[in-house]
């Protein structure tokens, strides 16, 4: 009989799972770890493995989102940036060459709302409309609330509504829009949110226009502006004492126009504020302290103002006005009264005495005498210089105003040693009055454009003893009158000065720190060049 030697493996420990995945709820964007460990016989080697609803994971290719983390005796998974298509049974293999174990988890992703469905207005009024719609994909988290917005012609981009009920939970599926404009086309969408998160809005609903409205008053095309705001000419102008209205020429007329309006009212009315067709403004004004009202109807929603004519109005007569608005639905309601004026004529007057100075190489001084002011002269709120160079070549003209009473206005950025006119003409809110006879006024030559030369110094007695040249000026240039010496001590930045005629100084200063001084040349011009920085040491107290 032959036998054969046989040997017999004999395993010292079972390959047991220590600790196992387990059943878990994830939200779209997390990392999760599945755990797999294992206690087995260190002598035999342990390979892991993993699948996905039965699939099994190729973690060799490095597949997006799964990674095996972990040591020999660990096999966990990792799932990055987890995603609710990511929902299911996941299972970890344990295999050696003698045995083999498997645990099993179910995984949960939750994540926002999928958008709601099929959205449709059941009905319209002017300023409500009902919608339906039906739940998209709650992705494993309830719907909690629902919201709708709305989008018009005239927004910017989509807008949260009010509705009814106010607040709209996850089980209700119709609503109504509430606070909306009359006769203006609206789209409407629904946005679904749970315990994680906004979810997509859905597709916009059908295109469809409100109802149209009578409209009720100007103040309901500005909600935010202040109760005290009275309203004139079609919007809302803040309350002013006097507002001087614009006077066309010289005939009497009473302008409402367009002016100080809020930012909401800027231009005629909008069409998302008319309510419907048929718009148009509604005008009643009478004269202070008169009982009659005049009407007028304005017709043109592009309409910015109103004129009334009649010659017999004298200039800033006050007026009592209310503004209303109209549409095809009926009349809104008047504004409150606003006590406004009428224009006024330009000044009938040219300023009296007007003269020029010359002050520098710059700059000249007008001067003229005021108008006194009557109803045949016309109100004066300032005055106008004009200038210009009579040269045929070049068109050289300025002009500048002041206001008020003031009498002279310095004129400066003028050209040296030359011949300057000049005009004075009073204005107000009609425009300009008639001019003053033109004068004339020649600049200051240039002040001199060389330094002050060959500057020598000395210390005596705690005083800085200065010597310079005298400037000469050329034949374009201003005569040197005198000089400025300014000085400062080197870690200061204001400099005092001194004004001498002649061509040396004595400066009486403490030495405490160096000295900066510079000299320049005074002119009928203005002030010359100055020479370079000097800088003298303080005195050693040793």
């Amino acid at each position: 009989i032959l036998i054969k030697n046989i040997s017999i493996f004999v395993s010292s420990e079972m390959t047991v799972i220590t600790i196992a995945p387990s059943d878990t709820d994830a939200t779209v964007g997390e990392s999760i770890v599945l755990p797999c460990q294992v206690s087995h016989d260190p002598s035999l080697d342990v390979l892991f493995s993993w699948s996905f609803n039965g699939q099994r994971i190729d973690l060799s290719r490095g597949i997006h989102h799964f990674e095996r983390i972990g040591r020999e005796s660990a096999g966990d998974l990792m799932i990055r940036n987890i995603q609710l298509h990511h929902s299911g049974k996941y299972v970890c293999v344990v295999q050696t060459s003698l045995d083999s174990q498997s645990a099993a988890a179910d995984i949960i992703v939750r994540g926002p709302p999928g958008p709601p469905e099929d959205v449709k207005v059941e009905h319209v009024s002017s300023t409500t409309a009902g919608l339906s719609w039906k739940p998209g994909v709650d992705n494993n988290s309830p719907v909690q609330i629902y919201s709708v917005q709305t989008r018009t012609p005239f927004s910017v981009g989509w807008q949260a509504v009010a509705t009814a009920p106010e607040v709209i939970n996850g089980r209700t599926h119709k609503a109504t829009v509430v606070d909306l404009s009359p006769w203006v086309e609206y789209e409407f969408r629904v946005v679904a949110s749970n315990s994680v998160g906004i979810g997509e809005p859905s597709r916009p609903s059908a295109l469809l226009k409100t109802k149209a409205a009578a409209l009720v008053s100007l103040s309901s095309f500005a909600s935010d502006v202040p109760k005290d705001i009275d309203y004139i000419s079609y919007y809302a102008l803040k309350e002013m004492s006097p507002l001087i209205l614009q006077h066309f020429s010289k005939s009497k007329e009473y302008t409402f126009p367009q002016q100080l309006m809020p930012d909401k009212l800027q231009g005629p009315v909008s069409e998302e504020l008319q309510n419907g067709e048929g718009f148009g403004y509604v005008v009643m004004f009478r004269p202070l302290g008169s009982t009659t009202w005049t009407k007028a109807v304005v017709a043109s929603v592009e309409s910015s103002k109103y004129v009334y004519r009649n010659e017999s109005i004298t200039p800033l007569s006050p007026f009592e006005v209310k503004v209303g608005v109209y549409n095809n639905e009926g009349e809104g309601t008047l504004s409150s009264i606003s006590i406004i004026y009428s224009g006024e004529d330009e000044p009938q007057m040219a300023p009296a005495g007007a003269s020029a100075l010359s002050v520098s190489a710059a700059a000249v001084e007008v001067s003229w005498l005021p108008i006194p002011w009557n109803r045949h002269t016309g109100r004066v709120l300032g005055y106008e210089v004009l200038y210009w160079i009579d040269d045929p070549k070049e068109s050289t003209a300025g002009k500048v105003r002041v206001s008020g009473n003031v009498t002279a206005k310095n004129i400066t950025g003028l050209r040296a040693n030359t011949v300057y006119f000049a005009t004075v003409r009073a204005y107000n809110t009609a425009g300009t009055g008639p001019s003053s006879t033109p004068v004339n006024v020649t600049t200051k030559k240039s002040p001199p454009s060389q330094p002050p030369a060959n500057i020598a110094w000395k210390l005596t007695n705690s005083k800085i003893c200065l010597n310079w040249e005298h400037v000469k000026t050329m034949e374009n240039e201003s005569e040197v009158l005198g000089y400025k010496i300014l000085y400062r001590q080197n870690r200061q930045s204001k400099a005092h000065i001194l004004e001498t005629n002649n061509t040396s100084a004595e400066l009486l200063v403490p030495f405490e720190e160096d000295y900066l001084i510079e000299i320049r040349t005074v002119s009928d011009g203005g002030d010359g060049s100055s020479s370079e920085e000097i800088r003298i040491p303080k005195i050693s107290s040793k």
